[in-house]
């Protein structure tokens, strides 16, 4: 019979190896042997992350300290509410990991990734430099540091650990792509040569194609040619094409769904609360901008992206999808106990405010969800930005977001966006009209025009006083997660206004739709 260590090291074997099934079994036999046991309830937790079941890691993990409190379960616990978006959850796991308890580069970079996701990047920084320490020749570990510097607008050291990265893996192409959206690219100081060197290699893997497509558009577009960088966005995409219009048909349905329920009224939720603050619209529009302008208030305090809106009509409409957003959901959401949905909202939240009066909440993709936040928050005030068409579906076609998020797989094709965006922009000019007091349609276009009369009209919508801070959003400090991490940096400007045009010979069938 195998000693319970020898099954163990072989489950580690196996998980290295990705065979899970037998990786599996040994963590079993050591229990079945041995009795509860700590490490091999902690291996069975890594084993459902891998696989993507986080619940029941987080099942195992908890059995796991039930037995042996050890923080390097916390760390693992603390990447699952992570990756759930339980910002609060996450932190309270990595109180129990300090720096110092834990060992392995592996674990602490694990810790460093986690409070990253969750825009803690300062926080970040001291498990990032010690998996370095330990290991300072892996190209993941540079590259996760210098993904966290870049979103604190740390881009000096962020091009340095990119670099770094590449140099130990020339053909880690999600570290090219991240270090050519820095910009600061010029005829002098390029990457093209490079760049068209690895495309060739990865060219039948439609993630790298998808990232070196995107780098070189970056570097193309910072040299004027708008020719090339169409055309490589064009090639890099193409791959992912069946995906944007499953996902328009998906979109679409909950539109349907979301038209036919607008009048049918339901009590409203007893919530009283006016902290939230939420700024919607479509990805690129400007909702970044308004974020950091609302957070830069005394009175507010800054989420960042949150899901938390999503998941608590999840978890009270109790459906058996697997999808957070679907039409199903919806449906069920609006028969569901809307005090019951603000209320879990207000709880999951709570702890961000950090004793501000209002916490901005800024996920674009909350404008579906804008009806069901007016009756289950009716003291929430709603901001959905609307830019120009043109710029808002160009600007969604040159972004490369996350490719493992279900929300963003429309963007791989541009009509497709084109059709989304119609869809967006009918439900929410349906919503304004139907219940003006509840929601502002802000014009990007007219913000970044006229800031300052648009600014005070924006924080008088929010019951919230004048304050001149406000429009610099240049020293506002907090953290970006977004697209717009190095724009947003800048003061208030029209540089993006038309920018669609460097693209115009390329948008026949864009332009039929909207002009």
């Amino acid at each position: 019979m195998n000693s319970s260590q020898t099954l163990l090291d072989d489950a580690v074997s196996f998980l290295n190896k990705r065979d899970y099934q037998k990786a599996h079994r040994c963590c079993v036999e050591v229990i079945q042997q041995s009795g509860p046991h700590a490490h091999a309830y902690f291996l069975l937790g890594i084993i459902h992350i891998d696989i993507g079941q986080i619940e029941k890691a987080i099942a195992l993990f908890e059995k796991s300290n039930s037995i042996e409190h050890r923080p390097i379960t916390f760390a693992y616990m603390a990447k699952c509410y992570a990756l759930k978006g339980d910002m609060r959850q996450a932190l309270d796991c990595v109180k129990e990991a300090p720096v110092d308890t834990l060992t392995r580069a592996l674990d602490l970079d694990t810790v460093g990734v986690s409070l990253s996701r969750v825009g803690l990047h300062d926080a970040a920084k001291a498990y990032f430099e010690k998996a370095l320490r330990l290991t300072p020749h892996n190209p993941q570990y540079n590259y996760n540091f210098a993904v966290s510097c870049k979103f604190a607008g740390k881009f000096e050291l962020a091009r340095h650990h990119f670099e770094k990265a590449i140099s130990h893996a020339p053909d880690f192409y999600q570290a090219h792509f991240a270090l050519s959206d820095l910009g600061n690219i010029s005829k002098q100081q390029n990457h093209l040569n490079r760049l068209k060197t690895l495309a060739s290699k990865v060219e039948n893997n439609p993630d790298g194609r998808l990232h070196i497509g995107h780098a070189l558009a970056k570097e193309y577009e910072s040299l004027g040619d708008y020719q090339r960088a169409f055309a490589a966005l064009q090639h890099a995409k193409m791959p992912h094409r069946e995906r944007s219009v499953a996902t328009l048909n998906d979109y679409q349905s909950i539109f349907n769904t979301l038209h036919s329920q607008l009048s049918v009224e339901t009590p409203q939720s007893t919530q009283t609360s006016n902290a939230p603050l939420f700024v919607v619209g479509m990805p690129r529009s400007g909702t970044t901008l308004v974020e950091r302008i609302l957070s830069h208030h005394s009175q507010v305090a800054s989420g960042g992206e949150l899901q938390d809106f999503g998941v608590a009509v999840k978890q009270i409409s109790n459906t058996d999808s697997q999808l957070v957003l679907d039409s199903p959901t919806i449906a069920q959401a609006y028969r569901s106990d809307l005090s019951a949905i603000g209320e879990r909202y207000l709880s999951r939240t709570a702890f961000l405010r950090q004793g501000h009066k209002h916490l901005v909440d800024k996920l674009p993709f909350n404008f579906f969800y804008i009806d069901l936040i007016r009756r289950a928050l009716p003291n929430a005030k709603i901001i959905c930005l609307q830019r120009n068409a043109m710029d808002t579906c160009v600007g969604n076609f040159r972004q490369l977001f996350s490719i493992h998020s279900p929300y963003y797989a429309y963007a791989y094709d541009l009509d497709v966006i084109g059709q989304f965006y119609l869809g967006f922009s009918d439900w929410v000019n349906t919503f304004a009209h139907a219940y003006p007091e509840s929601i502002r349609v802000q014009s990007y276009e007219a913000l970044v025009e006229n800031p300052e009369q648009e600014v005070k009209e924006m924080l008088a919508f929010c019951d919230l006083s004048w304050e001149a801070q406000c429009l610099q959003v240049q020293n506002n400090t907090l953290p970006v997660s977004t697209a717009s991490k190095v724009q947003v940096r800048e003061p208030i400007n029209t540089k993006s206004i038309g920018r669609w045009k460097r693209y115009e010979p390329q948008l026949d069938t864009l332009k039929a739709m909207f002009l």
